[in-house]
C-alpha cells in the first residue's frame, strides 16, 4: 500500500464576503494566496431575476442589517459581479498564483462561468439538484465538477450521482461532505460522510472533499484523516464584517494556520516504512535498555 498521504486542496471560498467591491476582492484573492498559501480561491456566480420570483425579489432582507439593498433581490445585485468582472478576478488570481473557481447557481451563470474554463466550477448544495445546471456542466465544460451535498437525502445524493455517471463524467467528480449551516454546530457536522463518501463511490469519483461552515480549524484536519483531500472554508478580512456568511468564516491567520496544519498532518499520515526510523537511531543509542545475552528457555 501507498505510504504518502496526498497533499490537500485547500479553497478559500470568498463567496460573497467582498461586498461587492472589486478592490476588496482582489485583496482577499492576494492574501488568500501569498500569506494563507491556499491553493484556490472561489466566488459566486447568479442570475437573480432567474433565481427569484417577483415576489421574492422584492421581499425585504431576512436580516435587515446585513441587507446592501431595499429588497432581498437588491442585495443580491450589489454583491453580483458581472462575467467581465468574473474574467478580471481569474487574471488576478493568476497573477498570484493561486486557481481561480466560482459556485454557479443557475443556467445562464453555469454557461458564462464554463466559457471562462477554469480548473473547476462548484455546484453548490442549493443548486444540486438543478440537473439543467448539471447538464449544462457535464456536456460544455470539460473540467473538474465539484458538488456540496449540504441538505440533500440519500436518495437525492444517488441521483445525481447516477446522472453523472450516464453523462460518463462521475470520474471528474468531487463530492463535498457537506452540512448547510451559519455556523454548524460540532455534534451535527457529521465528518464520518467523508468515509461513507469515499466507501461508497471513492472508486468512481475524482475525490471526496469536506466543505465546512464551523468554528475553528480542528475538524479539517479530522476530515482529510478520514479521506478529504479537497477542503473548503469560508474566508473573510474580518469576521464582524457586515453580511450573514463573516461569522461562520476564518479571517488571514486563522486560514493560513489550516492550510499548514493541514499540510503538516499530511506528511504524518504514514506508516513507518523501517523498523527503526532515522530520527530514533541516535536516542535508542542513548536510552534504549536491551538485554545483554540471549535469554534461553
Amino acid at each position: 500500500m501507498s505510504n504518502e498521504h496526498p497533499e490537500p486542496f485547500v479553497i478559500a471560498e470568498i463567496g460573497c464576503n467582498h461586498a461587492g467591491d472589486m478592490t476588496v476582492a482582489k485583496k482577499m484573492i492576494s492574501v488568500a494566496a501569498n500569506f494563507c498559501e491556499v491553493d484556490a480561491v472561489k466566488f459566486q456566480k447568479r442570475d437573480n431575476r432567474v433565481l427569484f420570483t417577483e415576489q421574492e425579489y422584492n421581499a425585504p432582507h431576512p436580516n435587515p442589517m446585513h441587507s446592501f439593498g431595499a429588497s432581498y433581490g437588491e442585495h443580491r445585485d450589489f454583491l453580483e459581479f458581472t462575467i467581465d468582472q468574473h474574467k478580471e478576478l481569474r487574471e488576478h488570481c493568476e497573477e498570484q498564483g493561486v486557481v481561480y473557481s466560482t459556485s454557479v447557481w443557475d443556467t445562464s451563470s453555469a454557461a458564462e462561468v464554463a466559457e471562462l474554463n477554469p480548473d473547476f466550477i462548484k455546484v453548490p448544495s442549493a443548486t444540486n439538484l438543478h440537473f439543467d445546471v448539471l447538464r449544462i456542466l457535464a456536456d460544455e465544460y470539460g473540467g473538474k465538477i465539484h458538488i456540496s451535498l449540504g441538505m440533500t437525502t440519500r436518495t437525492e445524493e444517488e441521483s445525481i450521482v447516477d446522472f453523472l455517471r450516464d453523462r460518463g463524467r462521475l470520474q471528474d467528480v468531487v463530492l463535498y461532505a457537506c452540512t448547510s449551516g451559519y455556523p454548524v454546530p460540532f455534534d451535527q457536522l457529521a465528518l464520518l460522510e467523508v468515509k461513507r463518501l469515499k466507501d461508497t463511490y471513492g472508486d468512481e469519483l475524482s475525490e471526496v472533499g469536506f466543505s465546512g461552515h464551523h468554528l475553528g480549524i480542528a475538524a479539517d484536519v479530522a476530515a482529510m484523516a478520514l479521506g478529504a483531500t479537497t477542503v473548503e472554508r469560508h474566508f473573510t478580512l474580518d469576521r464582524t464584517s457586515k453580511g450573514t456568511d463573516h461569522s461562520a468564516s476564518l479571517e488571514p491567520d486563522g486560514l493560513r494556520r489550516l492550510k499548514r496544519d493541514l499540510s503538516h498532518v499530511a506528511k504524518s499520515l504514514r506508516y513507518k516504512d523501517a523498523d527503526l526510523l532515522e530520527v530514533e537511531k541516535a536516542t535508542r543509542a542513548k536510552l534504549k535498555w536491551a538485554p545483554t545475552a540471549s535469554v534461553s528457555s
